[in-house]
């Protein structure tokens, strides 16, 4: 199975990983790997993980305050959010009806 990034999750991950090397030298690294292993847990079994709202998953990463959120599209995982467990919860919600998907 593959993976994709809605474009604003995209910019999402990437201003996380830029934050976090900001604060010390290799820590956005370190975000990235995080990110990746997550990534990789729901290719393994992305039914597994706890439903949000409608077919939006939710999948929490272990180092850092961050979930991906994602849908299961036919042969493929659509990621829509890198999400911060702590600032504006449901913002995402309107990439729901994005008709660039």
């Amino acid at each position: 199975m593959t993976y994709d990034f809605h474009p604003e999750a995209r910019l999402e991950y990437r201003e996380a990983a830029v934050f976090y090397e900001g604060c010390r030298p290799g820590l956005g690294a370190a975000f990235s790997i995080e990110v990746e292993a997550t990534i990789e847990r729901i290719l393994e079994t992305p039914q597994r993980f706890r439903t949000l709202e409608q077919d939006v998953r939710t999948c929490r990463t272990h180092t850092f305050p961050y979930a991906i959120l994602y849908t299961v599209e036919p042969g493929a995982i659509l990621i829509m959010a890198v999400m911060h467990l702590r600032r504006r919860p449901g913002y995402w919600r309107q990439r729901l009806s994005d008709p660039s998907l």
